[in-house]
């Protein structure tokens, strides 16, 4: 994506907020986490690609934009489009810029003792009823057990269980 490209997309984000903002927000975490026996390089060797996505929550996964790195997009299950807007070594952010609920994912790994690592997979959303005609915010009890499926499928896929 092009630095022109992301500006017009996150100026949109920003104008889409700024619109709703008379609506009362209610914004709410969820914050799941599990250990493995690995050591941290590899454990995000084989789930930190932003399309390793694939291979633990079992939905299709194609760069619409980029190829992984910072500002790069994502289409999942053809259908859904998350574009990275944070990374570190070790983790990385993405958000859903068509959805009004301001959604964000961060998936990230850290030592946890000289041959474990701790994954931490952390949602951001706003859960508040939706104004009329705008889809209804996910269900926190359907994202937490969607989101620990998907830790305990990663950990069985990083110990090769």
């Amino acid at each position: 994506m092009h630095i022109r490209s992301l500006g017009r997309l996150l100026a949109a984000v920003c104008l889409a907020l700024g619109s709703g903002a008379a609506l009362a927000a209610d914004y709410t975490t969820i914050v799941l986490n599990t250990t493995v026996d690995r050591p941290v390089d590899a454990v995000w060797s084989k789930i930190g690609g932003f399309c390793d996505i694939s291979a633990w929550l079992k939905v299709s996964c194609v760069y619409t934009s980029g190829s992984g790195d910072l500002g790069s997009v994502r289409r999942l299950a053809d259908r859904i489009d998350e574009v990275m807007v944070g990374k570190t070594r070790y983790s990385y952010t993405y958000t859903q810029p068509n959805t009004t609920i301001l959604y964000h994912g961060t998936l990230a790994v850290e030592a946890d003792g000289p041959q474990k690592t701790r994954i931490i997979y952390s949602l951001f959303y706003d859960q508040a009823a939706p104004a009329a005609g705008q889809p209804k915010p996910p269900d926190r009890e359907q994202l937490t057990k969607r989101f620990t499926a998907a830790l305990e499928s990663m950990k069985k896929l990083v110990e090769g269980k």
